[in-house]
């Protein structure tokens, strides 16, 4: 069985060379940014886990699966904090996790820039997505950054809101040999 998917991988153009990494918290940053009221606020998540497949030379067979713990959200105000872990926001205590499963990545035409497509499931809500991401090597591992942005209403997040419904996202993600 093993060989048949082998060929099955080289017969669709699958390169075997990627290498599987994970993301880790020390040195990983998931940022985002929203206005409320006019006035700026950041937070953050951490909780990193997952899979990434990635192959530098062929970006096309590699695959991105990871998520972050919702209940880590961190505003440096907890008050705000708890309010966004619950049923209006976040909803933590039913949806613990946010997913994002690479659907496509390709080359942006200059080394180490790519373009990533993929699914974002936030509260169980899936949207597609697609951004820009660098890869840099770092010791065994990979930096992948990137931003995005999305619409907060788009996945149920905060209903009726002060806050601006567009959110940016931030990723600075550390993953190492896995």
């Amino acid at each position: 069985m093993r060989k048949v998917i082998i060929m099955l991988m080289l017969a669709t153009g699958c390169n075997l060379a990627f290498a599987q990494y994970k993301p880790v918290d020390k040195g990983s940053t998931l940022q985002f940014n929203i206005k409320n009221l006019g006035f700026g606020v950041s937070g953050k998540f951490s909780g990193f886990k997952g899979v990434i497949n990635f192959d530098a030379q062929s970006p096309v067979s590699s695959s991105f699966d990871v998520t972050i713990d919702a209940n880590t959200v961190n505003t440096d105000n907890s008050l705000r904090d708890s309010h966004l872990r619950d049923v209006s926001y976040f909803n933590v205590q039913k949806y613990p996790v946010i997913r994002f499963v690479s659907s496509r990545i390709s080359s942006a035409g200059k080394t180490g820039i790519y373009n990533v497509s993929g699914k974002l499931t936030i509260k169980d809500v899936t949207r597609n997505i697609a951004f820009p991401f660098t890869a840099t090597a770092s010791g065994d591992g990979y930096i992948f950054k990137g931003s995005f942005k999305i619409n907060r209403k788009d996945f149920g997040i905060g209903g009726t809101s002060t806050i601006s419904n567009e959110l940016e996202v931030l990723l600075d993600v550390m993953a190492v040999k896995g």
